[in-house]
Order: C-alpha cells, then structure tokens, then sequence
C-alpha cells in the first residue's frame, strides 16, 4: 500500500464504517476530545454536514486525487451539496490568497518607491555637498581645510537618519511580515500524483458500534433546520471554538449516529404511524427519500398521504409496514383496499411488525403469488431509538429487495442483519423480545423485593448501574419505576404478545420456555390491572397490587 502523507488543513475523503466516503478537513480536535488508542488516526471535519470524527489513516484519500472518482460513485443530492461546500472552500482560500499577495505585492512596489526617493534624495544632497566644497575650495584660495576635519563637520542627513534607525536598508517595514497565510499540503498541490496503490480498508463486517474507541461521531446535520437541532439538543453537547473559528462539536455520551446517506432513488411506501413508525419515517424524509404514507388515525408531516394502502402500494416501488400483531399485519395485506390490491409484478413490500413465523410466510406467500417481491424486517428498539435513528433490522427474505432497502435501513437503523429465509427473522426477533420482556420482569420483582425488606431501591438500582448488568435499558426502566413515569416507549400489552408468541414458538419444537411463561403471567396481571397502555416497565405495579 501506497504511503498517504497527510497533515493538519488537508481537505480529505474519509471513509466512516458503512457510511460512503465523503468529503473533509483534517482540522484540531477539542481540547477535551482525547485521540484514540491503537492505530494512527486524524480528525476530520466533514463538509456539508457539522460532523466530526476521528478517521483512521488507512480510510482517508487525498481529496484532488481521487475527486473524479468518489463524484462517479456517488450521486445523492447531499454528497453533491457536500462537494459544492468543498470547491466553495477552495475558491474563497484562493482569492484569500491572491488578495494577500496583492497586498504583499504592493508593500513591496511601496517599499521599493521610497528606498527609491532615498537614493534619488542622498544622490542631491551628495552633489549639493560636492559643489559647495568646490566653491569654498575656490573662494578662500590659499585656505585649506583637511579631509579628516571636514569628515567630522559635514556628515549628510541621510548618513544621520541612517545612525538613528536601527532597520537596515533594503527590509521591509514590521508591518510587511507575515501577510502571506502558510496553505496546507492539499491547496498547495491542487494536481498531485494519483495513489493507485491506496484501497480502502472493508468495513461491511465492521458495522457501526457505540463502543468503538476509534468512532466518535456527532451528527447535527440530518435536518433541514440545523440551528433548530442544535438548540435541542445543546444540553447533551460540549461545544469547544477551534483556533480557526469553526466550531467543533463532541457528544458528551459519544454515541454513534447515522452518518451522511445517499438516499434510494425508488419511492418509498410507509403504513402505520405507531410509536416506531411515527419515527421512521421522520428518519426517512431527513435523508431525503420521498415517501408516501397511509395511517388509520393521523397524517405524516412532510410526507404525502395516501389514502388507502392498496393506493400507495400501486404508487411506490417499496413499501414499508410497522403495526401492532399478526391481526393488523394480516388485515392490512388482505383486507378491503390492502396491500394485495395494490401488488403488481416488481412491486416490493417490507414488513417490519414483530409477529409469528407462520403469519409472515403466509404474507410472503400471497405477496409474491401476484409476482411481488417480499422481505420481513422487525425492528429491535423502543420509541426513542426508533427517533433517533438507531434501530436494529432483523431481515429475512428476498435478498435483494434487502440490498434495495440500504439507504432506508441505513436512515432508520445502527445495523441491520439479513437471517436467511423468510420466517427466521421472526423467529429471532421473538427470541429478543422474549429475553427483554422477562428481564424488565426480573428488574420489576427486584425493585419491588428491595422494597419490601427495607431497602434502598435507589440504592440497588445504584449497585447494578456499576456492576455486569450496567445497560441503558435498566437505568431507563429503573428510573421509570422510582420515579412513577410509565409513559409508553414499549407499550406493555405488545411485549406480553411477544412472550406469549415466543412461548408458542417453544412449543412448536416441543423446547420449554418456564422463564419466558413466569413472565408472561406477570404481564398478564399486569394488563388486568389497565396497565396495557402504559410502558413495558409499568409491570412493576403487578408486584404491588
């Protein structure tokens, strides 16, 4: 491999996880932003965007050698926007640079003038002093005087004024200095060598992690209004002014978030605005898909509505869908104005609701019998991870409406997993669900057993944050508790509807599931006591009731 020399000012492509390589600076971290260990690694300013991130030195490209060739690769209209910010940049260094060596320029014809009047003056006065010693020589005759003597009583002006300045002739004036703004290695060389030797490093097995000491990564950008996101979310933001008068911005939890995506050019379909379709869809229209949505109750803003889901199946190339259970799911597809309806050869539907494997073969069945294409993707996550972006998509199906689905999958969620067939991405997800909804079982019977034996829930809940079982899931759940809030981020009655299909799926291989069933009566309880509606977590009240 070819060695990339870069420094600091370099304009750069860097290339982040399964993100595409996108345009930027190698510019000062915050003061309080420390390197990463281990491998060799820069901190980049991405243009377009107000993203910052350290980028290894093995995943950065020079920018002018390789700008013809990222522009082939990419097309999204915020990649474009991103190099339109670049040239823009360059444009205003270089006429930066022409006024400072016009300036310059002029100092020096200045400098040049006067030393010019200098010489033109001491050449004056020389002869001046010349031909009054030839008439003194010639008035007094026989009177002469000697040369050491008329050398002391007759210095020139010029030769004082040059005795009282210590500035030697010839140096410009202090104020000339340092008029000329020092480029960085990518201005200079505008047309450098190509790097032919240089390949970026794979990274579709490295998906995107919260805990990757290299990846800090801090997104304001995923919005039209910028200044709007910024002040909501400046509370959780160290904001640190770099000596360049840019301004850097660092997580305070260093959580990674989605990076620049270059949206799909196909039609996006979504129905159902539920708690996670209400998110991402918000996440769909901020990376710049189109979409078109149907809900039975409310309406999308900045998306466009349809009015039945046959309606924006006909109307879209990929249809997304994300409702309560196996019912919904069915009566959606093939009910009156369903899905089915609108299916004609090519057309793609994705179903992302959390139901059992035998309902979602049956959908994949019918959907492609009418010659459509079919994927299952649930989603592991609650409310706030499906608005931020940072969902888990179990796939299964048709393998490449699911590399179709790249952009969608990348606005929505973290990471994604294709599981094979369709069925197994059911399957797994009730398996999640199943250990989910008996730990928040187990953290409810703690909390409750603290209680009752005099202890500090607090306390516990303090001793657990430091120990192996440290998550935000159980800091979340536990604060919910202590503090009585059970707003809905998991509603209560979908996770027992999990764990009773998950204890199904146990039995249809004959596996026993006693952990997930002890559960199961629990929220069960729970809901005979009007907690449905109410958040996963509102469990606890069946232990105090």
């Amino acid at each position: 491999m070819a060695t990339v020399s870069l420094r600091l000012g370099d304009l750069v492509w860097g290339k982040l996880g399964r993100y595409p390589p996108w345009p930027g600076k190698i510019v000062n971290p915050p003061k309080d932003l420390k390197k990463p260990r281990g491998k060799k690694c820069f901190f980049v300013k991405f243009f377009g965007t107000e993203d910052h991130a350290w980028i290894k030195v093995e995943q950065l490209k020079p920018y002018h050698p390789h700008k013809e060739e990222m522009i082939k690769i990419n097309k999204g209209k915020r990649f474009q926007q991103a190099v339109d910010a670049v040239e823009e940049f360059l444009k205003k260094a270089k006429s930066k640079d022409q006024t400072s060596s016009h300036s310059e320029e002029k100092n020096r014809r200045n400098s040049s003038e006067e030393r010019s009047k200098q010489n033109s003056g001491d050449e004056k006065r020389k002869a001046g002093l010349s031909e009054g010693k030839v008439r003194k020589n010639m008035g007094e005759g026989k009177k002469r005087v000697s040369s050491a003597s008329a050398e002391r009583g007759s210095k020139s002006p010029l030769k004082r004024a040059q005795e009282q300045s210590p500035r030697k002739r010839g140096r410009p004036p202090k104020d000339e200095k340092d008029l000329t703004i020092p480029e960085s290695s990518t201005v200079k060389g505008m047309v450098a060598g190509t790097m032919a030797g240089f390949k970026w490093q794979p990274s579709v097995s490295e998906p995107v992690k919260d805990g990757d000491p290299h990846f800090h990564h801090f997104l304001l950008s995923q919005t039209e209004k910028p200044a709007v996101c910024y002040q909501a979310i400046t509370k959780k933001l160290k904001v640190c002014e770099e000596e360049t008068g840019s301004t850097s911005i660092q997580a305070a939890d260093s959580t990674a978030v989605n990076g620049s995506i270059t949206p799909t050019d196909k039609k996006i379909g979504f129905l159902g605005l539920g708690l996670m379709g209400s998110g991402i869809v918000s996440n769909l229209l901020k990376m710049g898909h189109t979409v078109t949505v149907w809900n039975r109750t409310a309406e999308k803003e900045g998306a466009r509505l349809g009015r039945t889901p046959a309606e924006v199946v006909s109307t879209c190339d990929i249809t997304f869908a994300c409702v309560s259970d196996p019912k919904a799911a069915k009566d959606l597809v093939l009910g009156p104005s369903g899905v089915l309806q609108g299916i004609r050869p090519g057309k793609c539907y994705v179903d992302m609701s959390t139901v059992d494997a035998d309902t979602v073969t049956e959908l994949a069945q019918v959907i492609v019998s009418r010659g459509g294409r079919f994927l299952e993707a649930p989603v592991s996550g609650n409310q706030q991870l499906s608005n931020d972006g940072m969902l888990v998509i179990l796939a299964a199906g048709d393998r490449g409406l699911y590399e179709d689905c790249s952009s969608c999958f990348q606005a929505m969620g973290k990471t994604s997993f294709f599981l094979g067939e369709v069925g197994n991405a059911a399957k797994m997800m009730l398996i999640v669900n199943m250990v989910q909804g008996s730990f928040m079982a187990t953290i409810a019977e703690g909390l409750t057993l603290a209680q009752v034996t005099g202890q500090s829930q607090q306390t516990l809940l303090d001793i657990l944050n430091q120990g192996q079982l440290a998550s935000i899931f159980l800091d979340q759940k536990c604060q919910n508790i202590l503090q009585g809030n059970f707003k809905p981020d998991f509603y209560l009655k979908y996770i027992q509807k999990d764990l009773r299909l998950a204890i199904a799926l146990g039995d249809s291989v004959n596996h026993p599931t006693p952990m997930a069933a002890a559960a199961n009566e629990v929220y069960k309880r729970a809901k005979a006591l009007d907690q449905s509606d109410n958040d996963m977590s509102a469990v606890y009240r069946a232990y105090i009731h």
